[in-house]
């Protein structure tokens, strides 16, 4: 005996359970600390990290020499500064350990303090008839841009809120220090401000012209320094 089905009683197949959307979120957070956990396996096992590891191969062209200056300052003083930057950005109505960075750098750098002798005419040099006797007028020492010795700068801590974290993982420069770097710098050429690397740079140029103009037979050297 054959039975028939009736339109109603036409088997049907379930829809398929869609994944809430908490969940999709849940799912996220876990595979990314799941990664952020294995980076850090990583770097506690040498041998992993060895394996995993990527090599570095220089392949740049041959530098090309675009102009060349020539220079008519004599560089007479030289100042070696280092500072502790303490930089930390937060965002509004969130935690740090969401979104938020606190970068502690020491940075090294150098001023140098010049004089600008190419500005000396003939005006600001008097000699007199026995030439024994000489007066020279100088500009005041400048300081020169200030330079950051990145072998002896190094970052002592940094820390991220998890936003910033998973910001790095996209970023082509994660954790950089141009920031830091910038404030150093700042911070370093106002100290050179303050100090007294011009005065010292003056008195070494005075030496200096003495000695040389001393050998060339002048028994009497003046240098003064001023517009």
């Amino acid at each position: 005996m054959t039975t028939s089905l009736k339109p109603d009683d036409t088997p049907t197949k379930s829809a398929p359970r869609r994944m809430p959307l908490w969940a999709k979120v849940l799912t996220a957070v876990v595979v990314v600390l799941v990664v952020m956990f294995a980076g850090i396996r990583l770097s506690l096992l040498p041998g992993l990290r060895d394996f995993f590891g990527t090599e570095t191969h220089d392949r740049t062209g041959p530098a090309l020499l675009e102009s060349i200056q020539d220079m008519s300052r004599y560089d007479a003083a030289s100042g070696n500064f280092q500072v502790v930057v303490d930089l930390e950005k937060d965002a509004k109505f969130l935690p740090d350990a969401i979104r938020g960075t606190r970068t502690l750098y020491v940075g090294a750098g150098t001023v140098d303090a010049y004089v600008d002798l190419g500005k000396v005419g003939e005006k600001d040099v008097t000699v007199d008839a026995d030439r024994t006797s000489a007066t020279i007028r100088l500009p005041h020492a400048l300081l020169g841009t200030p330079a950051l010795d990145v072998d002896r700068s190094y970052a002592v801590s940094k820390q991220r809120g998890l936003f910033d974290r998973l910001g790095d993982l996209f970023s082509d420069n994660p954790g950089g220090e141009q920031a830091v770097q910038k404030l150093a710098v700042k911070h370093i050429s106002d100290a050179a401000e303050e100090s007294e690397l011009t005065t010292r740079a003056e008195a070494n140029t005075t030496d200096m012209l003495k000695g040389l103009l001393r050998s060339l037979g002048f028994e009497e050297v003046k240098v003064t320094f001023g517009t």
